[in-house]
């Protein structure tokens, strides 16, 4: 043990010294962005699976599992890659033009948005939508600080609030296709499901009969 302890310090001493070096930091700062991406993603999406899953998916434990543990590795293998691709293109575009300008992160997360998330599947449209969301909200408030939207004279979020659930229970009622398959899941639990039971039992305990499932 004291033998391995000896290599070990000099390695961790030369692992350390390497990491204070400031011509590598940018590389550096690449890889540790693909750690971070890929710790978050797992961080974010394997409750979310797991929730989902043992709500809304049939089939064995053994099959639920593995949904779970399927949705976690690629979400934190996604958000890994992405990292990795925006910081590294960041790095190199700054070391091209000899600073770092506001398009170069658009165009980095462009590319990399196409690379890694460009595939229309379930995970990748679940996020993409997360953050479209996110960016309306954004634009809206920038807007009102450039000035381009005079600020409002009241909070305009219940109104936004009551447009948001009036336009999604329309589509739910009346073009359920269009909706995202977890979105239709968790309606169709809230708002169908509540419609039908035969007993006590269906009413209060359970959603659904073994025998009606």
């Amino acid at each position: 043990m004291a033998g391995s302890s000896d290599v070990l310090r000099p390695l961790l001493r030369a692992a350390n010294a390497l990491l204070q070096q400031h011509r590598y930091r940018a590389a550096l700062a690449v890889l540790k962005g693909f750690r971070n991406g890929a710790v978050y993603g797992a961080k974010i999406r394997a409750p979310h699976a797991l929730v989902m899953t043992f709500l809304f998916k049939s089939g064995s434990l053994r099959e639920k599992l593995k949904s779970i543990a399927q949705a976690t590795y690629t979400h934190s293998r996604n958000l890994a890659y992405f990292v990795f691709t925006y910081k590294g293109l960041m790095a190199l575009q700054s070391r091209l033009q000899g600073k770092k300008i506001p398009f170069h992160s658009f165009f980095a997360a462009c590319i990399g948005g196409w690379l890694v998330f460009g595939e229309n599947n379930p995970l990748n449209s679940q996020i993409v939508m997360y953050l479209l969301s996110r960016i309306l909200f954004a634009l809206s408030r920038l807007a009102v600080e450039k000035g381009y939207v005079p600020q409002p004279k009241q909070d305009p979020f219940p109104v936004f609030a009551a447009l948001i659930w009036g336009t999604v229970l329309w589509l739910f009622e009346y073009h359920r296709q269009t909706l995202q398959p977890s979105l239709q899941s968790s309606m169709t639990y809230l708002y169908d499901d509540s419609n039908v039971w035969h007993d006590l039992s269906d009413f209060l305990i359970y959603n659904k009969r073994a025998d009606s499932k």
